[in-house]
């Protein structure tokens, strides 16, 4: 699906000049926002987003301030799952 978005020109040259491919800001911003508010999984995003790994994602999503929730529940599975494993 393509979207079109009308952006008057003045902005729009204001926009471009501070960096950057445009149409891949807004894309990026669409999707983080998605992705903030549980409309996208992580794989959907990186999908989206066109990135090979998971750490690029991971980058992506660490330049922008979001980082996963990390409970303590989590945290006692990781060591429970490191005492399993000898590490």
């Amino acid at each position: 699906m393509e979207v079109t978005v009308q952006i008057p020109d003045d902005l729009a040259r204001r926009l471009t000049a501070v960096g950057g491919d445009l149409s891949r800001r807004a894309l990026e911003a669409l999707a983080l926002e998605e992705f903030k508010s549980g409309h996208l999984t992580k794989l959907e995003l990186r999908r989206l987003l066109g990135f090979g790994t998971r750490y690029q994602l991971d980058g992506f999503l660490k330049a922008h301030d979001v980082y996963e929730e990390f409970t303590l529940e989590d945290l006692d599975r990781d060591r429970e799952d490191l005492k399993r494993s000898g590490s």
